[in-house]
């Protein structure tokens, strides 16, 4: 649901108060279009917000959406790739998504369209249980600790056994800003008649920092870059005839400040953390080599250096001789960027990201025509049955 939070305030089905049902990506296995925790929302007329997979599975989605607001039920509907059956719902990609459907309530939708204004960078997590009414909304993933949580204790029936089972498996979740199931064993135990609890999670972390460092035409072009990656952004450098330019009021943060002592103040506050991203654009060794120093020794997501590969061996013994280690130098990204044949500073700016995406995992950034496999990391989907259907009231 998080994902249609910034259009579900002016979203007229909602506003005036329709049966809506929510469909929600719960688990996924190989090449899907869309990750878990995407939402799709369907009013009681057959008007839709949000996508599921861009086409390929909405129109049995709707038809079971609609069903659903008819019989109040909730339902788990399995979609994959069948070469069987042509005219069936499913991904041509071969992928598999598990998609529940369930009635939404009109004041729920309401209390969730009053956040929509809120700020897409800041922390915000929904809990909702799949298997009964409810949801909690958390304003602050990173911080949340389930056990002093009164909304999700009410959730869970104020069980404690259920609330400290919820806490080891929700709360890395949340920290994380990772959407998933969460099944716990009911407070029925082994009766075959008592529903598990079964909780769906979504976190939004505030935004990664992205620091920039170097007001040049380098800096201009990746500033934008870094924001369309979702990244929040500093361009930092020491002169302030530089700073000053309009060009760079696209960063979400302007700071005039040499730029190693601006890293380790923000390092000091408490600003920095493993999803952070360094670009060192300056290419200034007076600058570059206290600020890399500076970076290698934090513990960072991406630290990256422009420069020549002269530059380069240069850079590597300067910060040798100044006491960096071999190890840390491992993770510095230099020359920066990847070899794209970049030559402007826009299609420097595509190299430089591409990098920082491909080095959050195990990616070999080569073309994928030259790879096998699945496009996408493989994440298997809950087995479950084709499509099932239990009577459930509307979360709220």
């Amino acid at each position: 649901m998080l994902d249609l939070m910034p259009t579900l305030g002016s979203w007229q089905p909602a506003l005036s108060g329709q049966r809506c049902a929510v469909a929600t990506i719960v688990a996924c296995g190989g090449s899907v279009p869309r990750p878990t925790g995407t939402s799709m929302l369907v009013s009681e007329h057959g008007e839709v917000l949000g996508s599921l997979s861009g086409g390929c599975v909405e129109g049995a989605v709707v038809e079971a959406a609609l069903e659903s607001m008819r019989d109040g039920g909730s339902r788990l509907e399995l979609f994959g790739y069948t070469a069987e059956d042509a005219f069936a719902a499913g991904l041509s990609c071969g992928g598999e998504l598990e998609v529940h459907i369930q009635p939404a309530d009109p004041a729920a939708l309401a209390g969730l369209s009053a956040l929509a204004g809120r700020d897409a960078g800041t922390g915000l997590a929904l809990i909702r249980r799949l298997d009964a009414p409810g949801a909690v909304v958390v304003d602050d993933p990173s911080a949340f600790r389930a056990v002093a949580s009164a909304e999700l204790g009410r959730l869970l029936g104020n069980d404690p056994v259920v609330l400290g089972a919820a806490a080891a498996q929700l709360e890395p979740l949340l920290r994380g800003g990772r959407a998933g199931l969460v099944r716990l064993e009911s407070p029925g135990g082994c009766d075959p008649d008592t529903e598990p609890v079964t909780l769906f999670v979504e976190s939004r972390l505030p935004a990664p920092r992205m620091l920039v460092f170097g007001a040049n035409d380098f800096g201009a072009a990746l500033v934008p870059a870094g924001k369309l990656l979702g990244y929040h952004v500093t361009l930092c450098d020491a002169r302030p005839a530089f700073t000053g330019q309009e060009r760079f009021r696209a960063a979400d943060q302007l700071a005039t400040a040499w730029p190693h002592r601006y890293l380790a103040a923000e390092a000091a506050a408490g600003r920095i953390d493993p999803r952070t991203v360094v670009c060192v654009l300056s290419h200034d060794p007076k600058f570059d080599i206290p600020l890399l120093r500076t970076a290698l020794d934090l513990n960072l997501a991406y630290v990256g250096a422009m420069g020549s590969r002269r530059s380069h061996r240069q850079r590597v013994d300067s910060l040798l001789a100044e006491g960096t280690t071999a190890e840390a130098l491992q993770r510095l990204h230099s020359p920066i960027g990847l070899d794209l044949g970049a030559v402007t500073p826009a299609e420097v700016a595509v190299s430089v990201t591409a990098e920082i995406i491909a080095s959050r995992g195990d990616a070999s950034a080569a073309p994928l025509r030259d790879r096998s496999g699945p496009i996408h990391a493989t994440t298997s989907p809950t087995p479950a049955s084709a499509s099932t259907a239990r009577k459930a009231e509307p979360w709220t």
